[in-house]
């Protein structure tokens, strides 16, 4: 990472702590761990505990948080704001739609953003986050090498969202380990699901923020986990955050118990001190077999190696990396 980009890095982040903002980029590896419902409910759970919101949708297609939606009130859910926002022919405050339940979004998907410098988005990001949300929730869309876009590399947290099954744990540490080493972050938060146990999803939490602070030399924190439950299909199919169409059910129980707890994180630092670290030449973890096992304290039956390792393509992306 060279001086500029550091630079412009820790000027944001002085910009966030004086507005008051908090940001936090919400990712994934692929195979459809939820990242995009996570950040819907996320932003209905903060705004009906009083906190003002805006969601930044990254993806496009019938899974980005606007299709999903549906009722984003104005021009939030459409793609083109962000470039008339870039062109100067549009104000930041009139792109921004505004959900039913309270929330802003902006549509900036990651693609159509390539043909931008990264100190055009930087200026544009820096009026976003000069207005009065209190959290900004990215929906970040990585590339074919598993980096961040330039907003969302500047989050103060970066939360990856996964499933509890051997693939997705696998998927998991890899997204970690790419982002590890394309950006310097020395801390993740994880967030377990659709988990059908609490206590085994804790237990395989545990075990991975060990096996990721031996091998990555990260700091790793849970963000906790949200149950599998039979109601978000329906929410989803409704076009409705589960938190708001089904309050009493377990999933939106502990979405509202992540919004409660999310404003005391502390904030990752502004440059991993491992920044200079090397992959282990000898890692265990870089087998799937071997590194599932050493998380879920199962032995792995023997296979192909996993997809999850490998960058995508932008055609594949779009068809895993959804809600």
């Amino acid at each position: 990472m060279d001086k500029f980009v550091i630079d412009q890095a820790e000027g944001l982040r002085r910009l966030l702590a004086r507005e008051g903002s908090r940001v936090i980029a919400v990712t994934g590896g692929p195979g459809s761990p939820g990242r995009t419902t996570v950040v819907i409910n996320l932003a209905a759970a903060l705004t009906a505990q009083g906190k003002d919101v805006l969601v930044i949708d990254e993806c496009l297609g019938p899974r980005s948080v606007s299709a999903l939606l549906g009722g984003v009130r104005g021009a939030g859910g459409s793609a083109s704001n962000f470039a008339a926002v870039m062109r100067g022919e549009m104000a930041m405050d009139e792109a921004v739609g505004r959900h039913a339940l309270g929330f802003g979004v902006l549509a900036a998907p990651r693609e159509p953003r390539l043909q931008y410098t990264d100190a055009q988005l930087h200026t544009q990001l820096s009026k976003v986050l000069a207005g009065p949300a209190d959290f900004v929730l990215i929906d970040a869309q990585l590339d074919a090498e598993g980096a961040l876009s330039p907003l969302a590399m500047h989050a103060h947290d970066v939360l990856i969202v996964m499933r509890v099954v051997a693939q997705a744990i696998t998927d998991a540490y890899a997204c970690m380990k790419r982002l590890h080493f394309a950006h310097a972050i020395g801390q993740f938060r994880v967030l377990a699901n659709q988990v059908a146990s609490e206590s085994e999803a804790q237990v395989i939490l545990e075990n991975l923020v060990c096996v990721a602070s031996r091998y990555l030399t990260v700091s790793l924190e849970s963000a906790g986990s949200v149950a599998a439950d039979p109601h978000m299909p329906r929410a989803v199919q409704l076009a409705r955050c589960i938190v708001d169409a089904f309050p009493s059910t377990a999933a939106a129980r502990d979405f509202r118990h992540l919004a409660a707890e999310l404003p005391h994180w502390p904030m990752r630092p502004a440059l991993a001190a491992s920044a200079g670290a090397q992959a282990h030449p000898e890692n265990p973890a870089d087998s799937a077999d071997s590194f599932v096992s050493s998380v879920t304290g199962v032995p792995s039956a023997p296979g192909p190696a996993h997809a999850g390792w490998r960058a995508e393509s932008p055609g594949q992306r779009t068809a895993h990396q959804h809600a």
